[in-house]
């Protein structure tokens, strides 16, 4: 029977060269002592959020399983609550932090006719999208997030 194995990497102090580390990463729309939600400000992606973990680390695996677990119980909760409330085509998580090695994940509400569809919002856009996220946008948009979050986590 394999055991559980807990991860032996130590979480960096918060540092100035940070993006993450320096401000909130976005619009605060909920946080705990581990993580924070916040709202990407993009004019093309109303409802986008990132899952930004508080301390200083770069992978998942630098966490051990139990705060893995609840990462990620805050992350599915993000995509459920951005999905009660904008209903897209499709949700896109990712995970990278090539340019910010500080534990973050995106979650990104996509539609058929968004800016950059089929392709990844960094990809090369396709169209200005405008009219897509118009249609799907809710005028309390935040507050509804939000108060799903409250309900979900």
């Amino acid at each position: 029977m394999k055991k559980n194995v807990t991860s032996t990497a130590v979480a960096k102090p918060k540092t100035a060269a940070c993006p993450l580390c320096r401000g909130k990463g976005g619009a605060l729309l909920w946080q705990d002592k581990h993580c924070r939600i916040v709202i990407v400000r993009d004019t093309d992606y109303a409802g986008y959020c990132r899952v930004i973990w508080n301390t200083h680390i770069k992978e998942m695996t630098d966490l051990s399983v139990k705060q893995r677990a609840h990462c990620m119980r805050v992350v599915f909760a993000v995509e459920q609550a951005v999905r009660t409330v904008f209903m897209p085509d499709k949700i896109n998580l990712a995970s990278f932090g090539n340019m910010a090695p500080h534990l973050h994940w995106h979650v990104i509400p996509r539609f058929v006719g968004d800016a950059h569809f089929p392709n990844p919002v960094w990809g090369k856009r396709q169209r200005s999208g405008k009219t897509a996220m118009a249609k799907h946008t809710p005028a309390n948009w935040r507050t509804a997030l939000r108060d799903q979050l409250v309900r979900l986590l």
